[in-house]
């Protein structure tokens, strides 16, 4: 895209953005990302970013204890959860970090597993009975986002509830998902692309860190798990798939 001489890159991810970022200096980025990108040195800082690359931070690991809270509100009597992480994404040893200690505040127990290509997915949840999990907390991860109807279905496959980071997850057939609703942020990327074509710099234009967030339910899932909904999860949530 740089040797093209496009007008400005738009990145979705970490790994795009860190790619494009690494690629030119003088290209205009928009990017997404699921943490702070001023922590990763995408940024300068969130309100002047400096440089060529702005975006969107979507929250995916800062909504980790979140999600983990509202796995707890849907099973309390649950004692060991896995958590399925990928080994390459940037900074998960950070994320791994915030999940067992958001677990260790509920007397939770994560049992983490690692799985970098698909026939890693496959054998994380085989070792799930193993670890003893009785839910698994998926970590928000465009990886993952990219396989979720192998996920889904392993999850079916193996009866085991599950949580994830996205919708799209919840329509494939997810018991449940929670995140900054994606469909607002590419279009937050859209505005900032248009503004940029219309000369303004990357520099001046601050991360958005977005407010919209959406709890997706699928009914039809908790049904086949034999799970009953709580009344006050239901409640809450925005979207219920049934």
């Amino acid at each position: 895209m740089v040797r093209a001489r496009v007008a400005v890159i738009a990145a979705v991810g970490p790994a795009a953005a860190v790619a494009a970022k690494a690629a030119t200096a003088t290209v205009p980025i928009v990017f997404t990302v699921g943490s702070d990108p001023a922590k990763t040195g995408l940024v300068a800082n969130l309100g002047r970013p400096g440089g060529n690359a702005t975006g969107i931070n979507i929250f995916s690991a800062e909504l980790g204890a979140k999600r983990l809270g509202l796995l707890h509100d849907l099973m309390p009597t649950v004692s060991i959860v896995a958590l399925l992480v990928n080994p390459h994404f940037p900074n998960v040893e950070s994320y791994v970090r915030d999940v067992e200690t958001a677990a260790r505040a509920i007397g939770w127990q994560v049992r983490v597993l690692n799985a970098g290509n698909e026939g890693e997915i496959n054998a994380a949840f085989a070792a799930i009975l193993q670890e003893r999990a009785e839910a698994v907390f998926v970590a928000a991860d465009p990886f993952f986002v990219g396989r979720r109807d192998l996920i889904v279905a392993l999850a079916a496959r193996h009866a085991i509830p599950a949580v994830y980071e996205a919708r799209k997850f919840a329509a494939a057939g997810g018991l449940m998902s929670y995140g900054t609703s994606l469909t607002d942020a590419y279009r937050l990327v859209g505005v900032y692309v248009g503004r940029i074509l219309r000369g303004e710099k990357p520099a001046d234009l601050p991360i958005i860190q977005p407010t919209k967030f959406e709890l997706v339910i699928n009914l039809k899932t908790a049904k086949s798990l034999g799970l009953n909904i709580p009344p006050g999860v239901l409640a809450i949530a925005d979207e219920v798939i049934e």
